[in-house]
């Protein structure tokens, strides 16, 4: 890559343990790839989309990593916090052409949310991460701006 990238972690951090493991995993990807970067703490998986618009703003980032963990319980709420997070952030990378990985789980309990955080195995936030670096390389590519 020309320059090095510099990208923003946004983190809902209300599951700490899967969040801080998904981080784990994206800042080793990053770092390999030689990136730069960032991270800021959300509460929680709905303040993400409200958290890439404000960093979006800054011009200050070339890509942007959303992480976060939402996990099925006994009421509809599940289901509206993660169509409203995927729906929001997709929108913002859309609008602002804006590289976004996007690595908020959605899961229907603990062992499903370890599983996919484990640093060891198929993180997920490893896997967000070359999202982001692979989108923001192609905005370059097609000289792209927001």
């Amino acid at each position: 890559m020309a320059t090095t990238p510099h990208i923003l972690i946004l983190e809902a951090s209300y599951y700490r343990e899967i969040t801080d493991e998904l981080a784990e995993g994206a800042i080793a990807e990053l770092e390999a790839w030689g990136a730069t970067w960032e991270r800021v703490e959300l509460s929680g998986a709905f303040e993400v989309p409200g958290g890439l618009q404000m960093a979006i703003a800054t011009g200050k980032y070339d890509g942007y990593l959303t992480l976060g963990c939402v996990i099925r319980g006994e009421t509809s709420h599940y289901d509206h916090i993660c169509t409203e997070v995927a729906r929001g952030v997709n929108e913002l990378a859309m609008k602002h052409m804006a590289p976004v990985g996007f690595g908020v789980l959605t899961v229907e309990n603990w062992d499903q949310a370890k599983a996919r955080a484990d640093v060891n195995g198929r993180n997920k936030g490893r896997e967000a991460a070359i999202a982001c670096i692979k989108m923001v390389e192609l905005s370059r590519t097609l000289r792209v701006t927001g």
